[in-house]
Parts: C-alpha cells; structure tokens; sequence
C-alpha cells in the first residue's frame, strides 16, 4: 500500500540544485509526486510510493545536495486534493 506525504524543506535549499538532486533520488528510489520552490525561500514536495522508499526519500530530503543546508524539513501526511495519483516525478513552477 502506497503512502503519500507532504514535505516543506526549509534552509538554503534554493539555488543549490535542491530540486533537481530531488527528483533524480525520488526516480532513483521510485517515489513518484512533484517538488517546487516557494516564495518564501522554501522548496515544497509531495512523495509517494512504498513506505520504505517514501521514508527513505525523506531521510535524503532531511540531508540534500552538498551545496544545501538543510535547517528543517516538516512532513505531513498529504492533505485531500494532494494525495492523489501520481505518474513520475515532476517539477512544478515556483508558486
């Protein structure tokens, strides 16, 4: 059973490569769902797939490329509207 979860990473996490490195751990791993970054210097990601492989995303998310510092990450499971199917892996636009 597929579990999808809703993260906000907060830090220097824009202009690192944050949401590329992302969506190459989240293919990497099979995780499917979608990564932005936020006005408010935050990047903002929706993850699922295995229990396993969507914890094990996250513990990447917690970490990041070397150029980030990553100061906190909130994970929540993902809200109605949000927790629906997802294909792949994508980039959203900047919201």
């Amino acid at each position: 059973m597929d579990v999808t979860r809703h993260l906000r990473v907060f830090g220097l996490v824009q202009g690192v490569g944050y949401r590329e490195a992302l969506r190459a751990e989240a293919d990497r791993l099979g995780v499917r769902g979608w990564v932005r970054n936020r006005r408010d210097g935050s990047v903002e990601a929706v993850a699922q797939g295995a229990p396993e492989a969507v914890d094990a995303l996250i513990a990447w998310v917690r970490r990041g490329p070397p150029a980030a510092r990553v100061t906190q990450v909130d994970v929540q499971p993902a809200a109605a509207g949000l927790d629906r199917s997802y294909p792949d892996f994508d980039r959203l636009p900047s919201a």
